[in-house]
């Protein structure tokens, strides 16, 4: 979270990320309680992005990956980045996944279907509509599917996707 983070150098099992889900939509907790109920490490006031991995979903606050933060996760191997809060990498972090060709999903798409929701919303309110849990996961399904396939139409470039490029253009 925005305080710190925990890593667990054998991966996150089941029950640390049930305390992990719990702590954070329930109690709404601070991460590092997380540590000391497992035996993982808690850094504080510190950014995982120097943790090797595959990929990495920046989803805290605003501006967590800069330049620095983004060359280090593609000197590490990162080959994904997948956007779940608003903005949260800078335009220069930006331009380096864009450079080493790396997946990169932005927010205003990867993290589009909280919006695409509050528009369902509205849609059956103006309608005067209630629609089923399931009909609204359709529903918004079909809108991410959209999304995606914008994405790719307008950010095809050669073999790679920039989806910065397709999502701007859509």
């Amino acid at each position: 979270d925005s305080n710190g983070y925990i890593y667990d150098k054998g991966g996150i099992d089941k029950k640390e990320l049930a305390c992990v889900l719990e702590l954070k939509n329930v109690k709404r907790g601070r991460i590092k309680e997380c540590a000391k109920e497992f035996s993982c490490e808690y850094f504080d006031n510190k950014k995982p992005w120097n943790v090797k991995c595959d990929i990495a979903f920046p989803s805290a606050t605003q501006n967590e990956i800069d330049a620095n933060d983004a060359k280090l996760l593609v000197k590490n191997g990162c080959i994904a980045v997948g956007e779940g809060a608003n903005m949260p990498t800078t335009p220069e972090g930006v331009e380096v996944f864009q450079k080493a060709k790396i997946l990169y999903a932005p927010g205003k798409a990867a993290n589009a279907g909280g919006v695409a929701t509050s528009g369902l919303e509205m849609s059956q309110n103006s309608q005067r509509l209630s629609w089923t849990r399931e009909e609204v996961d359709r529903r918004l399904h079909d809108i991410m599917i959209a999304i995606h396939e914008q994405c790719v139409k307008y950010g095809k470039e050669g073999s790679y996707i920039d989806y910065v490029k397709g999502a701007n253009i859509a």
